[in-house]
Formats: C-alpha cells, sequence, structure tokens
C-alpha cells in the first residue's frame, strides 16, 4: 500500500495516484479543478477545537494525536477511515492532502500512519476495530 502525504497546494502530479482532501474547509485561491481530487472527506478532519487548540499550542503534538485519534473513533469518521483503508488497499497509490503549512506535524500526517499500521494503534480506531465490533454503528432514532 502506498500512501502519501502532500499540501494541497503543491502541484498536481500523475505520481499522486488517488487525491483525497482531509480538511474540513476548502483551501482558500484553489479551485476544484486546480486541486484534481477524487474524494473529499471532511469527516476525517479534526474537530475544530482540537485544531485551535493545536494551532495555540504546537508543541502538543503527542497530545494532539492521542486526541485526533479518538475522534476518528466516531462512526461519521470511522466509516470515513474505512473508505480510506479500500483505498489503500487498491493498486493505485493514494495520497492525502492537506492545507496546513506544517508539512510534518498535521492530521493527514497522523492518517498516513494509521493507513500505514502505526507501531502501536489504538484499539478504538482503524480496520481492527471494525473487526472486532468495538466501534459502533450509530444508532437509529
Amino acid at each position: 500500500m502506498a500512501v502519501a502525504a502532500k499540501r494541497v497546494y503543491e502541484p498536481v502530479s500523475a505520481a499522486d495516484g488517488v487525491r483525497v482532501l482531509v480538511d474540513r474547509l476548502w483551501p482558500r485561491g484553489l479551485t476544484k479543478e486546480d486541486a484534481a481530487l477524487k474524494l473529499w472527506l471532511r469527516e476525517l478532519a479534526p474537530s475544530d477545537e482540537l485544531r485551535k487548540w493545536f494551532h495555540a499550542n504546537p508543541e502538543g503534538w503527542r497530545m494532539f494525536q492521542k486526541r485526533y485519534l479518538k475522534e476518528l473513533a466516531s462512526p461519521e469518521a470511522s466509516a470515513a477511515v474505512e473508505k480510506l483503508h479500500r483505498l489503500a488497499e487498491s493498486k493505485r497509490k493514494l495520497t492525502l492532502l492537506y492545507a496546513s503549512r506544517n508539512e510534518q506535524r498535521n492530521n493527514a500526517t497522523v492518517l498516513k500512519e494509521l493507513l500505514e499500521g502505526m507501531p502501536k494503534p489504538p484499539s478504538s480506531v482503524g480496520r481492527g476495530a471494525l473487526e472486532r465490533g468495538r466501534i459502533r454503528k450509530a444508532k437509529k432514532q
């Protein structure tokens, strides 16, 4: 499985494969044609509260990762993580796109590590959790 993380403002390349935007908001000043996306999975973006917290506390990277992975356990995010797993298992390369200026520490890098099989993935997120039934489906009202 070939997974990459790339800033959405970088030029499109044929080597990108399937391009997926993983931010909640559309990147400023970018047209849909220029972005050349296959999917836009807003559900994978960190909450506004977490994003603002990390922006104010950039030294809290480990805590951001932990909180973000916890958010990915929600029903909507879990379904989107499963979509990413299916895309990553295909023969084509998967490129996760983000708008952040910080190229080493952003939600796309966390997702990339998750897809590549983190050294110790949290039990509540990802494919293993779905197989064990740890992620519950939303209740119908």
